[in-house]
């Protein structure tokens, strides 16, 4: 039996931080009014110069260097994101050249905000299956760019960002991603959506007077969503593994809002300090959510050899899933 092993990561945050007060023109004492409904005080914003696959790229060079893994190693690079550079070529092919993984081959997924956990699922299975030794696997998204800054209910929620992870197989049967839980259910595809962004309805001026180039959510509808999976994914994944979700050292949710945490830390009574959230000063980053968080909480060392951490995103399509994983 072969099992992959998380070895190390990198982030990438962007260095551009826009308050909460940015959002006055929208309502009336912004820092109050988005902190009392999501927990976020602050998220960071790409340059207008930067795209998707540079922040990936610097997350990509840190889990390098921080893990002390030549880029001549990697099989494999699979990059969660559903804001690619441009429709086509892959953004993963692009970050592939950037750090000169010329071993490798490359490819994006697109689950929205869940393409992290199914890149690492992905990931996984490539390990897996014994063909490959070593695959990076990224979350990245820019959302400033597809935004639409006239809406109030949307805009202030998401921020950019990109976390990498490498894994390996080392011959561990006990450390590792142990177990694995992924859903979608394509009924709920219009909840989440670009309306105007590819072949069903192409970009034209109509479409872009009429906003339909930019993000749109049913944010009500996609938070029942969300209070409903994630307990279906914890629930599934301890069961998996023959524990209690208080046995978890960490749980690593999607970072979507923070009433969504107090929910579940209610509804299982798991204290609300064992959920690792960067929300408050990154707020929605997407694919690059569970990504940055996970990386960044290895790199700091919070993680430590020994500890059960689940990693668990949802989003678009719809789509839900989730990783047990032992250090």
């Amino acid at each position: 039996m072969i099992i992959s092993r998380v070895v190390g990561g990198g982030v990438c945050m962007p260095e551009r931080v826009i308050p909460n007060s940015h959002f006055d023109y929208l309502v009336e004492n912004a820092e109050e009014w988005i902190y009392s409904r999501t927990g976020i005080r602050e998220r960071r914003f790409a340059h207008a110069d930067q795209s998707t696959s540079d922040l990936a790229t610097i997350a990509a060079k840190n889990a390098l260097e921080n893990t002390g893994i030549d880029a001549s190693e990697i099989d494999c690079i699979v990059l969660g994101t559903s804001t690619p550079d441009m429709i086509l070529p892959a953004t993963a092919c692009m970050v592939q050249e950037n750090i000169g993984a010329r071993n490798a081959f490359a490819f994006d997924v697109n689950s929205v905000c869940s393409s992290f956990v199914y890149a690492l699922e992905t990931a996984d299975n490539f390990i897996k299956c014994g063909k490959y030794k070593t695959v990076m696997a990224i979350g990245a998204d820019t959302y400033s760019k597809i935004l639409d800054f006239n809406d109030k209910n949307t805009s202030p929620l998401f921020g950019d960002g990109a976390g990498a992870v490498i894994l390996k197989n080392d011959g561990s049967l006990s450390i590792g991603i142990q177990h694995t839980y992924m859903r979608s259910d394509g009924k709920g595809w219009p909840l989440i959506q670009v309306p105007s962004s590819g072949s069903r309805k192409p970009v034209t001026a109509e479409t872009i007077a009429a906003r339909e180039v930019y993000f749109q959510m049913a944010g009500k509808q996609v938070y029942v969503f969300a209070t409903e999976v994630i307990p279906e994914i914890i629930v599934k994944l301890c069961e998996k593994a023959g524990i209690s979700p208080s046995e978890l050292d960490y749980i690593i949710p999607h970072q979507a809002n923070v009433r969504m945490i107090d929910f579940i830390s209610k509804k299982f009574g798991y204290p609300k300090e064992r959920f690792l959230l960067n929300l408050d000063r990154c707020g929605n980053t997407s694919a690059a959510s569970v990504a940055l968080v996970l990386a960044e909480n290895m790199t700091n060392g919070t993680i430590k050899p020994g500890q059960t951490v689940l990693t668990m995103g949802f989003g678009g399509g719809l789509s839900w899933g989730g990783l047990l994983m032992k250090f």
